[in-house]
């Protein structure tokens, strides 16, 4: 009879216990419960200028594309256009590259009689005295309306940009092959854009051209 009460102490004890401890367990989440998603999604970062933020329009999708748009071209211009324009002036580049060098290393009497030596910019001047630079402009005018044309189709989405179905060797037949080349002309189009920049400014600086300047090198 004395023991019942001692009982009912313990037992009252130990449910307290339970109970005081439960309040310090983690709670348990149902399976069927959805947590919140968060509402704030955080941009990506270029790969190219890790500190700017990944241009919208540049997804990866186009040969070359690292995401580089640190003044937001992309973001005001059709980015097909912009592609049309990169493409352009990277094969004019390289033409332009090759141009200068070889003005170094080769010369002809017919050469030499249109344009007296001339290298460079000086080689312009020489041109439009001569009258030479007419005639190309005339000829590569004439280009530019094809080129205007086929721009429209590229806007409207029926053309590739820059494409011009002009293969005669053939070297896009794989269309892994085809993947290679595209990507070898974009790396060495921006190559020959910076290049022939860096030729012309030392050209002003020196009055030399490329391959004479790194032959015949002298301080300033």
């Amino acid at each position: 009879t004395g023991r019942k009460p001692v009982r009912m102490l313990r037992s009252a004890a130990l449910l307290s216990a339970i109970g005081a401890a439960s309040a310090f367990a983690p709670m348990s989440i149902p399976s069927n419960r959805v947590a919140p998603k968060s509402s704030v999604t955080m941009q990506a970062m270029s790969d190219s200028v890790p500190f700017l933020k990944q241009p919208e329009k540049l997804d990866g999708s186009m040969v070359g594309d690292v995401g580089f748009d640190p003044l937001g071209f992309s973001n005001v211009a059709d980015i097909k256009f912009l592609r049309e324009a990169e493409i352009k002036h990277g094969r004019v580049a390289m033409l332009a590259a090759a141009g200068s060098m070889v003005q170094d290393i080769a010369t002809a009497p017919a050469y030499d009689a249109i344009a007296g030596g001339a290298k460079m910019t000086a080689l312009h001047d020489a041109l439009v005295k001569q009258g030479a630079m007419g005639q190309l402009l005339c000829w590569i005018g004439f280009l530019e309306v094809f080129g205007t044309m086929a721009l429209f189709q590229t806007l409207n989405g029926n053309r590739a940009p820059g494409d011009f179905k002009f293969d005669p060797l053939g070297f896009g037949k794989k269309p892994e092959a085809l993947a290679r080349y595209e990507l070898a002309e974009m790396k060495n189009g921006r190559l020959a854009m910076l290049g022939v920049g860096g030729m012309v400014h030392g050209y002003f600086v020196t009055g030399k051209g490329p391959i004479e300047l790194l032959t015949n090198f002298q301080g300033l």
